[in-house]
């Protein structure tokens, strides 16, 4: 498998940005996708999760109510839908996927085996 992110940009604050986590090889719906993002100098931190074969998601505390996530499956693609974007959004996004993540687990890097390149999210103020 392999993962292709994309859709980061330049926005103002307060705008919108969908990005785009392209799976090839194996359906997205088999895998559980999740979203980390990370700032120079800074750890990767955990955004979003899609688990598989379902609906089921869940957000990091900080984007709560202003991110969502979708799925196109005849597309494998798992999208993360930005809304009201803060300057403290600003940083490299990136996807990642496992077929196997626990919930308890899933804000873990280690939790997800396959990556796939940043996409630069910048969001001005």
């Amino acid at each position: 498998v392999q993962l292709q992110a994309s859709g980061g940009g330049l926005v103002q604050a307060g705008g919108s940005l969908r990005l785009s986590c392209a799976a090839s090889g194996r359906s997205s719906r088999s895998r559980t996708t999740g979203w980390f993002r990370q700032v120079p100098g800074k750890e990767r931190e955990f955004v979003a999760v899609f688990f598989r074969g379902g609906s089921t998601t869940y957000f990091a505390d900080s984007v709560k109510g202003r991110f969502t996530l979708s799925r196109d499956n005849a597309k494998n693609t798992v999208y993360l839908q930005m809304n009201s974007l803060k300057p403290e959004d600003t940083a490299v996004y990136f996807c990642a996927s496992s077929e196997q993540v626990i919930y308890s687990s899933a804000s873990r890097e280690s939790s997800y085996y396959t990556w796939g390149q940043g996409t630069q999210v910048t969001v001005s103020s």
